[in-house]
């Protein structure tokens, strides 16, 4: 059967119950899905299972989606062993009274996906008398799929996607950034949000950043030229009679009788600082004889 004609029966078979049918995405992959009102959701399971056309006798899996002020929409999905076609069952409840039939009476395997559901939605399940916690510990409180749920540990240690590999616990060279399910500063709790997570302290972000920003001088507006020192700050130029005077470097000042060092006249007979290098007197090149001739 084709996933219209799996709704079309299904709803058929509710007739008359306000059931509405449609198909799912997923191309190839599309499933029928009908959705029942609550008082009907166990008849409905029932009907798909031992019906002869739909033949629906696997559950394979129970969940919910929170819709927020619109309540929870339980779903259900069915598959066909024998035909090879799916059902997506699916009822909402509300808000402020989540509960609906449990069918682990027709499927013994829904216990598990109940009490799940059950713990991180808190949707109750009538006749289902093993709620009981299975993935968190007893003493939790709230449940973490809603999504009014606040990511608590999120906030009390740094989030590991905040920061490079590498970095310090200090904070790292990035953009500070909030964890995901973690709400805005102002938004939830008293308590700033961890250096590691996003900055450090109180600010617009969750703190300020972790890492001050450098002092920089500011810049010349375009076409502006920086301005140069004043003349009384400038160092005064030697004249050219100061320059002669002044003794060459390494040479002895006048009267103190100090000969200057041997490495100071430089090796090879290399000229000191400052002073014109001197050579031997050039040699022209002499007559030859056939030249006199």
């Amino acid at each position: 059967m084709t996933p219209e004609e799996v709704g079309r029966r299904v709803v058929a078979l509710l007739a008359p119950v306000e059931a509405t049918a449609s198909v799912s995405g997923g191309q190839g992959y599309a499933r029928a899905t009908v959705d029942v009102p609550p008082a009907s959701w166990a008849d409905a399971v029932r009907a798909a299972r031992d019906d002869d056309e739909l033949g629906l006798d696997f559950l394979d899996w129970l969940s919910a989606v929170d819709e927020l002020a619109d309540g929870f929409d339980v779903v259900l999905h069915l598959w066909s062993v024998r035909h090879r076609h799916g059902l997506l069952l699916r009822t909402r409840v509300s808000r402020d009274t989540p509960v609906v039939a449990s069918v682990v009476g027709l499927f013994p395997g829904a216990a598990w996906h109940e009490r799940e559901t059950h713990e991180m939605f808190g949707i109750g399940f009538a006749g289902h008398d093993e709620l009981r916690p299975l993935l968190l510990p007893p003493e939790f409180e709230g449940h973490p799929l809603r999504k009014e749920f606040v990511l608590a540990s999120r906030v009390a240690k740094p989030w590991p996607g905040a920061k490079e590999p590498g970095e310090s616990e200090a904070g790292g060279g990035r953009r500070p950034v909030r964890p995901p399910g973690v709400p805005a500063p102002g938004e939830w709790g008293t308590t700033p949000t961890p250096a590691g997570a996003a900055g450090a302290g109180e600010g617009p972000r969750g703190g300020t950043p972790a890492r001050p920003a450098r002092e920089r001088p500011a810049r010349p507006a375009p076409g502006e030229r920086p301005a140069r020192p004043a003349a009384a700050e400038r160092p005064a130029r030697p004249t050219a009679g100061e320059a002669s005077e002044r003794p060459a470097a390494g040479a002895a000042e006048p009267g103190s009788g100090a000969a200057p060092a041997a490495d100071e006249a430089g090796p090879l007979g290399r000229p000191l600082p400052g002073e014109r290098p001197t050579g031997p007197p050039r040699q022209e090149p002499e007559p030859d004889a056939a030249g006199e001739s």
